[in-house]
């Protein structure tokens, strides 16, 4: 994982439909060349991580299987 430049390119910014409300916790994802890009959509000029393919279907795979507390 990676951060990247605020001004780095990506195509279109995706946030769940789960994701409502004023007090929501939400990140926004945008899937492109070089990866995946992730943002906190509360702060969508703030810094931004940097996903390869295969981190993000790890990550993805983790959560399926409930490694993560939430």
């Amino acid at each position: 994982m990676d951060t990247i430049d605020k001004t780095t390119t990506t195509s279109e910014w995706r946030k769940s439909s789960y994701s409502s409300g004023a007090s929501a916790t939400c990140v926004e994802v945008s899937v492109h060349a070089d990866g995946v890009a992730v943002r906190d959509s509360k702060n969508p000029t703030g810094p931004v991580l940097q996903f390869t393919m295969q981190e993000w279907r790890v990550f993805l795979l983790g959560v399926r299987s409930n490694e993560f507390d939430v």
